[in-house]
């Protein structure tokens, strides 16, 4: 069995998440991309097509992280490789600061810089990107995507597939919905129902997510 790692995605995401596994002392062997991709990823060979991630499975890999940062694909993704056999990896940078009380999913980013303090519990395939902090006893949920730079206080409860954009901040025991986009710099201080997107501040919501 190879202990190399297959990573699903071949844009700027992926790039970052190789380097991440790299720091961690992982071994990259190939993208997978989908459409219009160059050969290579950073310097890591790209194979084009999703077929590739039972190809590459029956070569022996077994090993994979999703580097894709569409919420819903990245799940579905995950799902297919793990149906092949696959085992989903973390990819968290030494430059992080993870609470030895956190609790941390599978597939799961956390990018340099970022915070996760006690008892928060990091679902499946969720991102905590560059710099953004995540307070005592959060729950972030499977697939979540949490921007550079934003700030959960404490108690806060972030539903599957939502993504806070860049810079937003949540005062503390909040919880904000399924599939929930909060616009960057957003300052939510109220609850916020599932499958909508909230801006401003504070946040309000603006419309209805149909997907």
């Amino acid at each position: 069995m190879r202990s190399e790692i297959v990573v699903v995605g071949a844009g700027g995401h992926a790039k970052v998440c190789i380097e991440l596994l790299r720091a961690m002392g992982e071994k990259v062997a190939y993208c997978v991309g989908a459409g219009d991709v160059p050969d290579h990823c950073l310097d890591v060979p790209v194979v084009n097509g999703d077929e590739h991630i039972a190809l590459l499975r029956r070569e022996g890999y077994s090993r994979l992280f999703v580097a894709i940062g569409a919420n819903g694909l990245r799940d579905r993704l995950a799902t297919l490789a793990l149906s092949q056999g696959y085992s989903l990896v973390n990819a968290i940078s030494p430059k992080a600061v993870v609470s030895p009380s956190a609790t941390l999913g599978a597939g799961v980013a956390v990018m340099a810089g970022a915070v996760i303090n006690a008892d928060a519990v990091i679902g499946d395939l969720a991102i905590i990107n560059t710099g953004a902090t995540i307070d005592h006893d959060c729950q972030i949920g499977v697939a979540a995507h949490i921007a550079p730079q934003c700030a959960v206080a404490g108690n806060v409860v972030i539903g599957k597939y939502s993504f806070l954009g860049i810079g937003s901040r949540v005062i503390p025991e909040v919880e904000i919905g399924e599939r929930v986009t909060i616009g960057a710099g957003g300052v939510v201080i109220a609850n916020i129902e599932a499958g909508v997107t909230a801006v401003g501040v504070p946040a309000r919501n603006i419309k209805i997510n149909r997907t």
